[in-house]
């Protein structure tokens, strides 16, 4: 994402920041299978309930450092002491709660693993149908029965900080739906 792409009218979102733009049309809505990629998204769009997810984008890079690349079997040995290293690191969003939910994902993503089974089956068991193209960014929804579904199946599997809104966002990101408009030159294939 160090490329920046042109910046073209009728994005979804992104025109006038390059590196929103170049989230936009080489990511989101992407499809995602593997599983360090999944678990970052799902820890991001975690971080961004509540913010811009232009916050958390600009941030990429030092969540990456801090949670040592999203790796969950790293992670999920944090204790303590990297609680307190990282509330107090600037570089990242400082809040305990999702923090210690990105800590508890990571050996809920390890008990999984134990069982098995993926966070790649169980994120895209949740994958509803293709439906028309939105022609309206007010027809892009901020949850849906999927999502509230695929919510609660994270829950019960150990995952925190993951409501019915943030497993949308993750849905999106992870590209079990593809919510770009009908007008989007992503989904209209031109260059972006």
């Amino acid at each position: 994402m160090t490329d920046a792409l042109p910046l073209v009218a009728g994005r979804c979102f992104g025109d006038g920041d390059p590196l929103y733009a170049a989230y936009h049309d080489t990511e989101w809505g992407v499809p995602v299978h593997d599983e360090h990629a999944l678990f970052e998204r799902v820890a991001l769009e975690s971080f961004q309930s509540g913010l811009a997810w232009i916050t958390i984008l600009r941030k990429r890079p030092a969540f990456r450092e801090a949670f040592a690349g999203f790796d969950p079997r790293v992670v999920a040995r944090f204790d303590d002491d990297d609680v307190a290293r990282l509330m107090a690191d600037a570089s990242i969003v400082r809040n305990r709660a999702k923090i210690e939910a990105t800590i508890a994902n990571a050996r809920a993503l390890l008990a999984l693993h134990a069982q098995g089974r993926t966070l790649d089956e169980v994120l895209w068991s949740f994958a509803p149908p293709p439906g028309p193209p939105p022609t309206d960014p007010e027809q892009v929804p901020g949850r849906t029965p999927a999502s509230t579904a695929l919510a609660r199946e994270l829950k019960r599997l150990g995952f925190r900080f993951v409501g019915p809104t943030t497993a949308y966002a993750a849905m999106q990101a992870c590209g079990l739906v593809d919510d770009h408009l009908v007008t989007c030159p992503v989904r209209s294939g031109l260059p972006g």
